[in-house]
């Protein structure tokens, strides 16, 4: 697809993909980048090829983090009136699943966008860090918020104030990603598990991610209701329909995501 400049994208067995393509600047995140990782999802979200976002950056690390040339003379008025998070708040909307394959450094905003995607596969090696405390700043587009609720407030107070690195070991025993891999085939064994996915039936997965990411801010009975009128929604779609008849019939369901 064409139209990006800091992007490259695809389509693939219902997998649309997304990757960073600023190889030589270490994937470093500028403003006009996240605007088209935004806008790609946005415009992946509505089309029906597409079940699933695979997310990822060419080169040798997934990103270095922000691109600090481009901030470093901001101001406090500038930075509320160019309401740059505006495109980060885009991403958190996306409804479809969104893997993330990370490999060699995931630094600050490049940690962030990891974790705005739903599931995190990292390749062995892989080093995790919010290392903006060491530029006199924190983490903006949501670092503390989603790095608290999947280590903890220890853990995350920790790698917080001391901007040290995490190993995918570390990662993994903290709920951050959700396996490792060699870093050889990491890019086979996304795709794979995207493509899996791919496979499921596309209503049932936008409404488990929307039921789920009610869960991080609602009671467990609260969280209970939304879940029940989810469960409830996907029984007028025909995938519900094709895929109960498809197990009584013992073949494997088709499922269209109607």
């Amino acid at each position: 697809m064409s139209g990006y400049s800091q992007i490259q994208t695809s389509i693939e067995a219902g997998v649309a993909r997304i990757e960073l393509d600023r190889p030589q600047q270490y994937n470093a995140l500028n403003r006009k980048m996240v605007s088209e990782i935004a806008n790609a999802l946005e415009s992946f979200d509505r089309n029906e090829r597409v079940a699933v976002v695979l997310l990822s950056g060419r080169g040798k690390v997934f990103s270095a983090g922000a691109d600090i040339d481009e901030m470093m003379n901001d101001n406090p008025i500038h930075l509320e009136l160019l309401n740059q998070f505006t495109d980060w708040d885009r991403i958190t909307k996306i409804k479809k699943p969104i893997v993330g394959a990370v490999q060699g450094l995931v630094l600050g905003g490049g940690f962030e966008l990891a974790l705005s995607c739903d599931l995190l596969i990292s390749a062995a090696k892989t080093e995790f860090a919010f290392p903006e405390v060491e530029l006199g700043v924190m983490p903006g587009a949501g670092g503390t918020q989603r790095l608290t609720k999947l280590a903890g407030r220890t853990k995350a107070l920790e790698w917080l104030f001391t901007g040290e690195r995490i190993s995918a070991e570390e990662a993994l025993k903290h709920n951050i990603i959700n396996r490792i891999v060699q870093p050889e085939v990491l890019e086979e064994e996304s795709l794979k598990f995207a493509m899996k996915l791919a496979q499921k039936p596309p209503l049932s997965l936008r409404l488990i991610k929307d039921a789920v990411n009610q869960a991080d801010h609602t009671s467990v009975e609260e969280g209970m209701q939304y879940e029940r009128k989810n469960f409830y929604l996907l029984f007028a779609s025909n995938d519900q329909k094709e895929g109960m008849k498809a197990f009584v019939e013992k073949r494997k369901p088709r499922f269209e995501g109607r």
